[in-house]
C-alpha cells in the first residue's frame, strides 16, 4: 500500500513533464550511464525485464529514448533523445519537490532510517529474486513446476 501510495504521489507531481515514475527512473539511469543495455537497468534498478521493455518501448515511441547500435545484435541498448533530455529537465525539479517534502515531513533521522531498511528490503528482494531466476533456469521447461514436453523421461 505504501508503494502504490508513494508511487502515485511521484506521479502526480511528475504530470506536467509527461512522464510517470518508472518512466522518470529509466531515462534518469540511461541519462547517468550515457547508454545501456537491459541487463544493466534491470540491475541498476531492480526492475523485472517484462516491465523494463515495456516502458522503454513507450519512450521510444514517445521519442525520448533510442536504441543505440550494438556490436552484439542480441544486446539492445538505448540511450536519450533530446527530447528524453527535455523531459529529464522538466521532471528532475518536480522530483525533488516531493522528495523534499517527504524528507521534510519524515525528518532527517527517520529518512536515514527508512532508507536503511528498505536497502535491506531490496537486498532482500534481489537475492531472493536472483535465486528465483536459478531455479527456473535448472529446472526443464525454464519454470518450476513446468516440464518440458519434449523433454525424454527417464524410467
Amino acid at each position: 500500500m505504501a508503494t502504490r501510495a508513494v508511487t502515485q504521489l511521484y506521479d502526480e507531481a511528475l504530470r506536467p513533464s509527461g512522464l510517470r515514475v518508472t518512466q522518470f527512473s529509466i531515462l534518469a539511469a540511461v541519462g547517468r550511464l550515457g547508454e545501456a543495455n537491459l541487463r544493466q537497468l534491470e540491475d541498476t534498478l531492480a526492475i523485472d525485464q517484462t516491465t523494463l521493455t515495456r516502458s522503454l518501448g513507450l519512450l521510444e515511441r514517445d521519442g525520448m529514448a533510442e536504441r543505440v547500435p550494438h556490436p552484439d545484435g542480441r544486446i539492445k541498448a538505448m540511450r536519450l533523445t533530446p527530447g528524453g533530455r527535455r523531459a529529464l529537465k522538466v521532471a528532475r525539479p518536480l522530483w525533488a519537490q516531493v522528495q523534499g517534502r517527504i524528507l521534510r515531513e519524515l525528518g532527517t533521522t527517520a529518512w536515514a532510517d527508512v532508507r536503511r531498511r528498505l536497502a535491506h528490503v531490496l537486498d532482500v528482494a534481489i537475492t531472493r529474486r536472483g535465486s528465483s531466476r536459478r531455479r527456473k533456469r535448472g529446472r526443464p521447461g525454464g519454470a518450476p513446476g513446468k516440464r518440458n514436453p519434449r523433454a525424454r523421461r527417464s524410467t
